[in-house]
């Protein structure tokens, strides 16, 4: 019997990546069995992830003492929390607290935290309003505190994924034709982008090494990309025009205020480059980990994967895909 590897958020992006890498991988799927947590096990995506051969138990984030039973036996744990769930960074930080605490007094060998840069230390006080990101950054702060033989730190770049993600901003038609990607960047501003599907490629090192890369963090993306090729890439893969949103249009585009900040240049990525100064040097580093019989899906690979494009699309809010 495998190693038991216990894996939270198991139903969402980051842990169901990582369970259907494992299942699929020839090696790890030997060396581990899985157990997924979910607040809910009788939910749709829970069953299938019972048909799938995984073991799933209920855990509830926000009661520590449903955690003992569900980290009991773990060798290795992926962590991940879920900041919009209670728009709290109080709340995710206690939530991150108590999994690794649970982790710890289970004994468990590698403890993985998904964790974001410290906004606010990363640059001296200029930037102090990324709560989601400095709330899981805390959390990292206090698990490297912590007694675990091995704790490494998963740390993704923007998500691919975010075309779909209804919190944002949503493209629409301009008059001329011309798809908007609402977002007012400039078009040389560098984005760090991962197919959050290759979550578990990231993480294969860790998983052959623990002792190695204790302590590391693992800065996860494809590569930088600038804003406009990454509308340019649009553009060559659906055929239509796809264009970046210009500032004096943010007003008219947005629906909320917490959309308006998203869709502005923010000194995080414009100044900081996201992971921070060095985000370049730790990407090539963490590149330098990586099974390179294993490539990482490249953002054209990903746009190719999820067309046909925009086929539905009209002056009307929506990817329409």
């Amino acid at each position: 019997m495998g190693k038991l590897f216990v894996i939270f958020g198991a139903t969402g992006q980051q842990g169901g990546a990582l369970i259907d890498f494992i299942q699929s991988h020839a090696e790890f799927s030997k060396q581990f069995r899985l157990r997924a947590v979910t607040r809910d096990t009788s939910k749709p995506s829970s069953e299938a992830l019972k048909k799938k051969g995984v073991e799933v138990v209920q855990a509830n984030l926000d009661d520590p003492s449903t955690l003992d039973a569900a980290v009991k036996g773990a060798y290795a744990i992926f962590a991940v929390t879920d900041f919009w769930a209670t728009g709290s960074a109080e709340a995710e930080i206690v939530q991150g607290k108590a999994v690794a605490d649970a982790g710890l007094a289970a004994g468990t060998h590698l403890y993985i935290w998904s964790s974001l840069p410290h906004v606010t230390k990363m640059t001296a006080g200029e930037v102090t309003n990324v709560h989601h990101f400095d709330s899981k950054a805390e959390v990292e702060l206090y698990v490297r505190d912590l007694s675990f033989p091995s704790c490494v730190f998963f740390t993704p770049g923007s998500y691919m994924q975010n075309v779909w993600n209804t919190m944002l901003p949503q493209m629409k038609l301009d008059s001329d034709g011309q798809v908007i990607y609402p977002f007012a960047w400039p078009p040389e501003m560098p984005v760090p982008l991962i197919d959050i599907t290759d979550t578990g490629k990231y993480l294969a090192p860790v998983l052959r090494d623990p002792a190695k890369y204790h302590g590391q963090r693992i800065t996860a993306a494809t590569a930088y990309y600038s804003a406009q090729s990454i509308v340019d890439t649009w553009t060559k893969v659906s055929g239509k025009p796809v264009r970046l949103l210009k500032e004096e249009e943010v007003d008219g585009f947005a629906q909320s205020e917490l959309q308006k900040g998203f869709m502005r240049p923010s000194l995080l990525q414009s100044k900081y480059l996201y992971f921070g100064l060095k985000g370049p040097e730790d990407l090539k580093w963490t590149h330098a980990q990586l099974d390179r019989n294993d490539p990482l899906t490249t953002w054209e690979e990903f746009l190719v994967r999820g067309g046909p494009w925009f086929t539905n699309l009209s002056g009307e809010e929506g990817v329409g895909n």
